[in-house]
């Protein structure tokens, strides 16, 4: 009840609408998307239809997340967010490909942002390998784009309380995996591409429900 009570919450700040229920195909879902603002995981998480959501972690800073207990609950028993340490040393410890890998083991989708930090300018900066790491150990991902416009507005950086505007989560059409010959840094730019298309409104945004 409280997670549902939340997302309410968060799309009504937002203005985000809520997904039709998402076919059930058995497989495993990354949601990847720009990064610009803290709320962007909430927005995504929201606006998926509640089965999904209760299935859904987002891959999350765990410097931010683990600062304060209302924090740490949230991203514990609400978000049950997976938890990346930006430090090099304990990333090295902590194995955050295994981390994320775990989770999809466990049927559990991702939410991920490829940038790996926030936009200071809005500008959807270049993919890091995370996502090419992922489609390679698990080919029958669905990778599914999500074009995030104006969260970095609704909550400026350094801000607590979201600003009374309106946002959007643009989700497009699955990415196709890597082709047999397709380099690395190739499907990297395809996968940024397929944001930046959806940012232009180029591709057919999956359903929701107008509310």
């Amino acid at each position: 009840m409280t997670s549902t009570i939340l997302a309410f919450l968060v799309r009504l700040a937002t203005g985000v609408r809520l997904l039709h229920d998402l076919p059930e195909d058995g497989k495993r879902r990354v949601y990847f998307a720009n990064h610009s603002s803290h709320l962007d995981f909430m927005v995504i998480w929201a606006a998926l239809p509640a089965l999904q959501r209760a299935s859904t972690r987002p891959v999350a800073a765990a410097e931010y997340w683990e600062k304060g207990p209302l924090r740490r609950w949230l991203s514990a028993h609400i978000f049950k967010a997976v938890l990346i340490p930006r430090d090099l040393a304990r990333m090295r410890h902590e194995d955050p490909l295994g981390k994320m890998l775990a989770a999809l083991d466990e049927s559990a989708d991702l939410i991920v942002f490829p940038e790996g930090t926030r936009s200071e300018t809005g500008e959807i900066g270049p993919f890091k390998p995370g996502l090419h790491h992922l489609i390679s150990k698990r080919p029958d991902l669905v990778l599914v784009p999500v074009f995030l416009e104006n969260l970095s507005r609704i909550l400026p950086k350094g801000e607590l309380l979201p600003l009374p505007l309106m946002g959007q989560a643009v989700f497009g059409h699955p990415l196709a995996p890597p082709a047999e010959d397709e380099t690395k840094a190739a499907f990297l730019e395809r996968a940024r591409d397929a944001v930046l298309h959806l940012s232009h409104g180029n591709l057919t945004p999956l359903p929701d429900e107008g509310s």
